[in-house]
């Protein structure tokens, strides 16, 4: 296996014919498509999925030019002249100040178990150890790796190498708008509407108070909100005139029949007052008066407000497990 990328890492391990090689840009977008379709059947993919589905190769586009230097940060894994497997690194700051240094690989089934997967692991800490050197990050910084549940093949290999399970989402769908339940009586002196521009602030504020105490969750600031904002479906709570809680729901640009309940969060002095449901609800059925037919949401394992409970009642239902890993960094 030879490896000739952007960082002079040179050869790994020896793997006839094999070949690691650096991103080189939209000539290479419909050969990772086609990777990420290899895998489906075998790693149990949900195409819809909103947090990890079946990206087309403007998605794929789109993903790599947020990447830091991608031609750097990614490398593709060829086979007698095709590419059979590719993996990406990114990396963030969390609330408490860890530097989480992510990495996700893929590789197509019929090449699993001859090393190949290990070599590729083997390049994004090799990588992820230069950049933290690089920058400064190493007091805090730790290595993080996803993998769905149902990927067998990766979830060994997380494990096998160090990495233990830290926590999971688990991706639910609710499959048809026009079947909602009513949403109930709000308490006396609770109003629910729609989010003006004014009212944005106090909106980012409630979703980042809900976080305050959540482990793993990365830096959200408001300008990060402001330019992913999608305010037509988003509704809010106010309790007087104090803000108690939004439903941030959105129409996928990918899909428009699908919705998406991107955040729901309610403030801890309004909550077991039926207005979580509530703003579900009306954020629904907003969806599927803008034309969508289904909608999706992700919610953590360990929610301590079970959030997972209240997305069941109306309807919701369990599609997909996603787990992240993590190991420390040792030179």
């Amino acid at each position: 296996m030879g490896v000739n990328n952007g960082g002079g890492l040179a050869s790994l391990v020896r793997l006839p014919g094999y070949v690691f090689r650096p991103y080189r840009g939209d000539a290479d977008h419909g050969a990772m498509v086609a990777v990420r379709l290899g895998c489906a059947e075998r790693d149990g993919i949900d195409p819809g999925s909103v947090v990890e589905g079946l990206p087309t190769a403007a998605k794929i586009a789109e993903s790599c030019a947020k990447l830091d230097d991608p031609s750097e940060n990614q490398v593709l894994v060829e086979h007698c002249g095709g590419v059979v497997g590719y993996s990406t690194i990114r990396w963030w700051q969390e609330r408490d100040g860890t530097w989480l240094y992510l990495h996700r690989g893929y590789l197509l089934p019929e090449h699993r178990g001859q090393g190949v997967g290990s070599a590729m692991l083997t390049w994004a800490e090799s990588r992820i150890r230069r950049l933290v050197r690089q920058q400064g990050t190493a007091q805090t910084a730790v290595f993080g790796a996803n993998a769905m549940a149902s990927e067998r093949e990766a979830t060994a290999l997380l494990l096998d190498t160090g990495y233990r399970r830290v926590f999971s989402l688990v991706e639910l769908e609710l499959a048809d708008l026009r079947r909602l339940p009513e949403r109930g009586q709000l308490p006396a002196g609770v109003r629910i509407g729609a989010v003006e521009p004014s009212s944005y602030r106090p909106a980012w504020k409630t979703v980042v108070d809900s976080y305050a105490n959540a482990a793993f969750t990365q830096k959200w600031t408001f300008d990060s909100f402001l330019a992913t904002a999608d305010p037509t479906c988003w509704r809010a709570a106010w309790d007087g005139e104090q803000m108690a809680g939004v439903a941030l729901c959105s129409i996928r640009r990918q899909d428009r029949t699908v919705g998406e309940v991107e955040e729901l969060s309610v403030r801890a002095e309004s909550r077991r007052l039926g207005l979580g449901r509530a703003l579900l609800l009306d954020g629904l059925r907003c969806l599927s008066e803008h034309g969508a037919v289904t909608a999706r949401l992700y919610t953590g394992t360990a929610n301590p407000h079970r959030s997972y409970d209240l997305y069941e009642g109306v309807g919701f239902r369990r599609k997909s497990e996603y787990v992240r890993y993590r190991k420390p960094i040792a030179d």
